[in-house]
């Protein structure tokens, strides 16, 4: 049999990869009978050199087999279906759609993740919610399915656990940005799955992995091909991600501002990426006739009240008082009695009269993560409370004094760099233009 050392130098060379010498690699991750300077070797080897299209195929395929592959009622043929975000700032959008999804008759399986550097994590997002458990065992994930149609969850051990080993190894190998082993990631959990149909919101701009459209695009491309490969059908929704999702950062916030959105007083571009990426599911499953009819059925579940069921009874499966679910789910509810509230509040006052035509959305999560909102390890503590509010919009005059963003933050205070850098966050021009650009800039179906 190939060494280890073999395989390497053949990647490091710049050869591809036969099948079975990727079965072999991802066989000795798994066992983890490989030393961890080769497997972060190998990765920088794929980072450096790249992979073919049969490479990333049999790379995805090995991960995938690497552990449990989910499998469904019959009865669910062709209504199992999940998203996947590549990140942005005050994305939230799995909260409001995967309930959505439920409410017009889908199976969702959603099994996210938490947040590392910038970007939030859906997983904490929803540990702000007392008693909520995100890590539940298929049994208990089926369970929940059947009764509820929904679940958000986390990684079990035993699905594919290849991936939870080369994506630690990633991390400290600065080789998270590959795109083979982005698509590797990405579709083996989806695979794993066993989905009937998967959307992926890959977004560009200065708060994504992808700073610019071309090469959003390229990494769709890839991701769509690659889901096909494994019979997944696989969409993609190319979307601009250089402001925030809303007007909320920050766990418990984005948790408050999702359950107005399932009371139907959500932010515009929200909604618009709910029912667009829900619309794209809706139309590959044959439940929409096309993706205008399924982004309607999104629309109506979510400001119809349907959602916001699915998303209290999910709630409640996944570990939450009833009680609790109750006072949330409530037309006018006290969020912060149940979710909890920062000890300090500050309010940034704008410098200049004007237009705002920016809002640096990557600045804002940098320096609430420093805060707390965030971590630097995988495995570091986070803050729910801690976040802020944008209390201006693009477009928008504003006189200069006026207050522009909340911030909420436990002890110590902000220091004035950090202030200094949030403001430099807001741009606003005397004469400005704001020129307003389509946040879906493109779909691209299997």
């Amino acid at each position: 049999m190939t060494s280890m050392p073999d395989l390497i130098r053949k990647k490091r060379d710049g050869g591809a990869l036969s099948g079975e010498e990727i079965r072999t690699f991802i066989r000795c991750v798994t066992d983890k009978t490989i030393e961890e300077c080769q497997t972060g070797a190998m990765l920088m080897a794929i980072w450096h050199k790249g992979m073919v299209q049969e490479e990333i195929q049999a790379l995805t395929r090995e991960m995938m087999s690497s552990g449990e592959v989910m499998s469904w009622p019959d009865e669910w043929a062709g209504l199992v279906v999940d998203k996947h975000s590549t990140g942005g700032v005050g994305d939230k959008v799995s909260l409001v759609l995967a309930p959505a999804l439920a409410a017009c008759g889908c199976k969702v399986p959603m099994i996210s993740g938490r947040g590392l550097a910038h970007t939030g994590g859906t997983l904490d997002k929803l540990e702000s919610i007392p008693g909520f458990q995100v890590d539940q065992p298929t049994s208990k994930i089926l369970e929940i399915l059947h009764s509820v149609g929904c679940c958000i969850v986390g990684q079990t051990e035993s699905l594919v656990p290849a991936d939870g080993v080369l994506y630690a190894r990633r991390d400290v190998t600065s080789t998270v940005d590959s795109p083979p082993l982005i698509a590797g990631s990405i579709i083996s959990k989806k695979g794993a799955e066993s989905l009937n149909a998967l959307v992926l919101d890959v977004k560009f701009g200065r708060g994504a992995l992808c700073k610019d459209l071309d090469s959003a695009r390229e990494l769709a491309q890839l991701l769509v091909s690659v889901g096909k490969g494994l019979d997944m059908p696989t969409a993609a929704v190319l979307s601009r991600m250089d402001s925030v999702i809303g007007r909320f950062v920050g766990n418990s916030l984005e948790v408050m501002e999702s359950l107005e959105t399932l009371k139907g007083r959500g932010p515009a571009d929200l909604m618009e990426l709910v029912t667009t990426l829900g619309g794209v599911l809706l139309q590959m499953t044959g439940m929409a006739s096309d993706e205008l009819d399924g982004r309607r059925q999104i629309f109506d579940a979510v400001n119809g009240g349907a959602a916001l069921a699915k998303f209290q009874a999910m709630m409640e499966a996944q570990g939450v008082a009833s009680e609790t679910t109750l006072m949330l789910c409530s037309a006018h509810a006290d969020y912060h009695t149940v979710l909890g509230k920062s000890q300090h509040q500050m309010e940034l006052e704008t410098l200049a009269d004007g237009v705002v035509v920016d809002v640096c959305g990557l600045t804002l999560a940098k320096v609430l993560n420093e805060l707390g909102a965030g971590r630097s390890t995988a495995d570091g503590p986070i803050n729910h409370s801690v976040g802020a509010e944008l209390l201006v919009s693009l477009g928008q005059r504003v006189s200069k004094g006026e207050s522009w963003l909340r911030l909420q933050y436990e002890s110590p205070p902000p220091s004035p760099d950090q202030i200094s850098r949030l403001q430099s966050a807001l741009a606003v021009e005397e004469c400005g233009n704001y020129e307003v650009k389509a946040l879906v800039v493109e779909v691209l179906l299997p």
